[in-house]
């Protein structure tokens, strides 16, 4: 089985004699399932598991399928056209691989990506043009703090960045003291683009630590609800203080020192 066979599955799927959900859709309504199928392969990724990250690509790959299926029956643009442009884009953009360009570091290989991405009109007027709104904030806030540090607009040590932190939190909490929703909300959202900042600086993806952090949430909070089912207790029925020890407990397990 081979691409050229997909595309083939997918066009009999599309046929008048297809599948009617598969009929139905239009390149809005994919959108979803091009997000979800991004994120479990990222998930396969973090399981290390390379069996699911094999199934995951073929499932994100078969939403380009069909998004490609969708625009040619439209007279857009085909698959075909999709790789090619792809393949073009990628040989423009390594000028240090197929041409005779002299590009010895990953930071200068950026830097020339960028202008490449100028003359291909992909930023107009501003360097922060490009990044997509819907990018998850904390990606996207970094995207834009790379883009503006590449021009100078920039903390010169994380000792800075650690003290504008401690501003906008004390600026947090004055806004919750005065109890105005609006204050508080701006205030939070500058905390949060501090933090983006001090991860930025000591080279941190923010959104891998929040979801590693949200793993671990999950695993402790499993931990007390198995706990309290094996006492035959109900976590409704269960003090905070019981919940917290329990919480400790699951810590102790996860330290890689624990027997």
């Amino acid at each position: 089985m081979n691409l050229e066979e997909l595309v083939k599955i997918m066009a009999v799927l599309r046929s008048e004699k297809g599948c009617p959900w598969d009929k139905e859709q239009t390149r809005e309504s994919l959108k979803p399932f091009i997000i979800e199928e991004a994120y479990e392969v990222i998930d396969a990724i973090d399981q290390k598991d390379p069996k699911a990250v094999k199934e995951e690509l073929g499932d994100l790959l078969f939403q380009v399928v069909f998004q490609s299926r969708v625009a040619e029956e439209k007279g857009e643009f085909g698959l075909g056209d999709v790789i090619e442009g792809i393949a073009k884009k990628m040989i423009s953009r390594h000028p240090h691989v197929f041409g005779n360009s002299d590009i010895r570091t990953s930071e200068e290989v950026l830097v020339k990506w960028d202008e490449h991405k100028k003359r291909e009109g992909k930023q107009k007027e501003s360097i922060l043009e490009g990044i997509p709104i819907t990018m998850p904030a904390l990606l996207r806030a970094k995207k834009l703090q790379d883009r503006a540090a590449k021009v100078g607009f920039d903390w010169e040590k994380i000792d800075d960045v650690l003290a504008k932190l401690d501003e906008e939190v004390a600026e947090f909490k004055e806004a919750v003291k005065e109890r105005k929703e609006a204050p508080i909300e701006d205030e939070l959202g500058d905390i949060l683009f501090m933090i983006v900042n001090i991860s930025r600086f000591i080279g941190v993806n923010p959104e891998e630590a929040l979801r590693k952090t949200i793993s671990k949430f999950i695993s402790r909070f499993r931990y007390i609800e198995m706990a309290a089912a094996e006492k035959g207790e109900k976590l409704s029925d269960m003090s905070l203080a019981d919940m917290d020890a329990l919480w400790d407990e699951a810590k102790r397990r996860q330290r890689p020192d624990h027997p």
